[in-house]
Order: C-alpha cells, then structure tokens, then sequence
C-alpha cells in the first residue's frame, strides 16, 4: 500500500507530461504535412546533380 501511495503520483506527473508534449507538438506544427515525406521518396529525379567536377570542365 506504501509503494502506490508513490508509484501513484509519478504515474500521473508522467502522463501529464506525455500528454503536455503531445499539445506541444501539436501547436508547433509537427503534424502538419504527415503525407510529404511519404510522398516525396516516390518522386523519380531523372537528371543527375551537377557534380563540382562537370562545373570545372564546362568552364
């Protein structure tokens, strides 16, 4: 009986906390674009990138 009268409080100061990070999160804008990511690895780029090298010998 001891043991809850301290689990107890740590128990709810730590859901408290889960949940305060969660409205953080959710006000800072974390869960604005969800599919972006998802979407942009699926984007094909077709042209290569200008190595620094091609640059140095088109000059």
């Amino acid at each position: 009986m001891n043991g809850l009268v301290i689990l107890i409080p740590i128990a709810l100061f730590l859901g408290g906390l889960g949940v305060a990070a969660f409205f953080w999160a959710a006000r800072s804008g974390q869960f604005d674009d969800l599919d972006g990511a998802a979407m942009r690895i699926l984007i094909d780029d077709d042209r290569p990138e200008d190595t620094q090298a091609d640059q140095d010998s088109n000059a």
